[in-house]
């Protein structure tokens, strides 16, 4: 590795390590080279078929559990060169990118990829032919789901967005080209390496390219994003990603997008009940807090809280305590709150009783209660805790950008979901339980492996 030219990025062009001629990117403190493009070789002719098209869903899954087990033993170091290259530039604390990779593998586990494939597809006999279905007037036709080409604009916020993105690309049979994010250059390409290892020149393993390009560089997004080469573009990540996306959408060429999202608690009265439900209450309220030290889409910035203020309080300044707490995919030291949030926070502190504020600016865990919503956005394990009168009044502040609402206890999750569904909510769950969506269901509200195949009739 050059110390003038920082660290290298490998490309993965399908399926094989790309090198290549070196090109500079980053700042001087966070600099790294990655291959030139040969956008030739990221594109295939529609007239010939993508090499995995063909190939049964069973041999797809055996390779993906292979990977998984090659994953977990990294016997090819793979990984571990991965992870250490992460170390040096990713924005979470090694401790949580070490837990984060440990457990990689359990995206290519075997029940899970056929819990995809049944609940979100019914069955894998759709993808390896055509499925006859009865319709009214004692007709028939047949469906088939048919490999797509995809684009995929990965996020970075966790590694395990890569492995998911592998794993659906896979299923679906199809070619994918993976943009690599800036904040993560390693970890797509170490799982595609690992792959091939398990099987060299599979068909599965030349369906894939991993590269990476600036976001929004129009020399080369103007070339790969049009319909002659790809059927979608699957986008992850904040507005300007998914709005710059959208300017290259048009007839034959779709947009799957994984928008930018929130997510929020809500913690009925029978925390109160005693000192033990409180203290479950405020540990899983902090678990869902502080999820990749609140850089994923399911951390729980906002939490409303059925009670009094003096409820509240308690409440949050238990919270406190517990967001230090180190756990599986957060560390006890997140990231320090940004200058201009403090100054907003100083101004809070003056305005007790209305505001009052728990914990410091070093990043081991910050709560304000406040009457209403802060008008800000809570960040580096930050909450936010407003009280309310009945957990009814929280689904007002709701809507299409909340991902996920975490619910105390969790059997008052019946009486709020059709609320928040219709407020715009794609996920209910327990608190404590946001991080972590069980495969074969609903993502972001809809189901990917549906969304990103091709459906075709034989009518």
């Amino acid at each position: 590795m050059s110390t003038t030219t920082g660290t290298e990025v490998v490309h993965v062009v399908r399926g094989e390590v790309d090198h290549g001629s070196p090109v500079a990117y980053g700042r001087a403190d966070a600099a790294f080279t990655a291959p030139a493009l040969d956008l030739d070789r990221l594109v295939r002719p529609r007239t010939e078929p993508g090499p995995a098209f063909h190939v049964p869903v069973a041999e797809i899954v055996d390779l993906l559990v292979e990977t998984g087990e090659a994953l977990k033993a990294d016997r090819e170091g793979l990984l571990a060169e991965a992870l250490d290259r992460m170390v040096r530039v990713s924005p979470l604390p090694a401790e949580v990118l070490e837990r984060a990779y440990a457990v990689l593998w359990r995206s290519f586990q075997r029940p899970g990829l056929y819990a995809q494939i049944d609940h979100e597809l019914g069955g894998a006999d759709v993808l390896d032919g055509w499925r006859e279905v009865r319709l009214p007037g004692n007709r028939t036709a047949a469906i088939r789901a048919f490999p797509p080409r995809l684009v995929h604009i990965i996020a970075g916020n966790a590694p395990g967005v890569a492995a998911m993105s592998v794993v659906r690309g896979a299923l679906t049979k199809g070619v994918n080209l993976l943009k690599l994010p800036s904040n993560d250059l390693f970890t797509a390409t170490a799982i595609l390496r690992t792959m091939a290892a398990v099987a060299p020149g599979h068909p599965v393993v030349r369906s894939f390219s991993a590269v990476y390009w600036r976001g929004g560089d129009e020399t080369v997004e103007s070339v790969l994003f049009r319909p002659q080469f790809f059927d979608k573009l699957v986008a992850w990540g904040g507005e300007a990603t998914i709005r710059g996306a959208l300017r290259y959408v048009g007839p034959g060429f779709e947009l799957v997008s994984f928008d930018p999202k929130t997510s929020i608690s809500l913690i009925g009265r029978e925390a109160f009940e005693s000192a033990e439900t409180l203290a479950r209450a405020a540990d899983a309220g902090a678990a869902d807090a502080t999820f990749f030290n609140q850089q994923a889409c399911v951390a729980s910035r906002f939490q409303f809280v059925e009670g009094s203020w003096a409820d509240a309080d308690r409440y949050a300044a238990l919270l406190c305590e517990r967001l230090g707490v180190a756990r599986e995919f957060s560390s006890a030291d997140g990231p320090r709150v940004a200058a201009e949030l403090r100054e907003e926070i100083d101004v809070l502190r003056s305005l007790a009783p209305d505001y009052r504020v728990w914990g410091g600016y070093d990043g081991r865990g910050l709560v304000i209660r406040s009457p209403e919503p802060v008008d800000f956005h809570p960040d580096g394990k930050m909450v936010n805790v407003v009280p309310v009168t009945e957990l009814s009044e929280a689904v007002a502040h709701a809507g299409v950008a909340t991902q996920t609402v975490g619910v105390y206890p969790g059997i008052r999750k019946t009486e709020l979901r059709d609320a928040l569904a219709c407020a715009g909510v794609q996920r209910v769950v327990s608190l404590g339980g946001a991080g972590g969506m069980p495969p074969g269901l609903s993502h972001d509200g809809f189901y990917p492996l549906q969304r990103l195949l091709r459906w075709v009739n034989d009518e």
